[in-house]
């Protein structure tokens, strides 16, 4: 992707936030500049990697196969792990118009996925064999709103604004939006991009950047480049 098209991704994104009534914490609008500035005080932030994230997958096709995501908090994957401490991350996330979020799981994990306004969100789900692989015949149990509801292979499930899923180590899932753009929440235990994210097919999380301008702000894709 290029840059010039993240910074303007960036601008819309924000706008569709707030037109939520959804306010960004402050270093949402630190520039590059100011990152590096306040890089020691925002130690947690950079190496839990909350911020911006535009991605495309590698692929080059963003508004066919993409994601917006903004991390507002992530705890630490030592604290999950001794059970207790910082142990949940929060997102917000915009699925634009059957724009494809691909099929994936996770190991480690679990989260809510709700639908904060918009359009209709798509869930589409497949269970996992025994070792956790996609299995295209089988389907799996889900809560909706707190509500179980056993989902067969492929099922779409249709979240209107204020539904949501519950999605476990093990649920693979693709999204999308239907009838217009969706803004998502997402709930969940530590949040780990870099390696807990498996995809059906062989893809990447994150978008390559042609450096064509200027960021006006950092991705957290940026971080050890700028700020490490």
């Amino acid at each position: 992707m290029k840059r010039s098209r993240i910074n303007d991704l960036l601008d819309e994104g924000e706008d569709m936030i707030r037109s939520f009534g959804f306010v960004l914490p402050p270093f949402a609008n630190w520039t590059p500049d100011a990152f590096v500035a306040k890089k020691d005080d925002a130690a947690h932030v950079i190496s839990s990697r909350c911020g911006w994230d535009v991605t495309d997958y590698g692929a080059g096709r963003y508004d066919e196969m993409g994601l917006f995501l903004f991390t507002l908090r992530n705890g630490r994957l030592a604290d999950l792990q001794r059970g207790g401490g910082m142990c949940y991350a929060e997102k917000l996330l915009i699925s634009k118009q059957d724009q494809l979020s691909p099929m994936h799981t996770h190991v480690i994990k679990a989260e809510d996925i709700i639908n904060r306004g918009g359009a209709t969100l798509i869930i589409e789900l497949f269970g996992s064999d025994d070792a956790g692989n996609f299995a295209e015949n089988r389907g799996g149990t889900v809560w909706c709103d707190g509500i179980r509801k056993e989902y067969g292979p492929g099922e779409k499930l249709p979240l209107a604004p204020g539904e949501s899923i519950t999605l476990m180590p093990g649920d693979w899932h693709a999204f999308w939006g239907e009838g217009g753009d969706v803004l998502i929440g997402e709930v969940s235990t530590v949040n780990d991009d870099e390696t807990d994210n498996i995809f059906r097919q062989p893809i990447g999380r994150f978008s390559n950047i042609e450096e064509d301008t200027d960021p006006n702000r950092l991705l957290v894709s940026d971080y050890d480049n700028w700020l490490s």
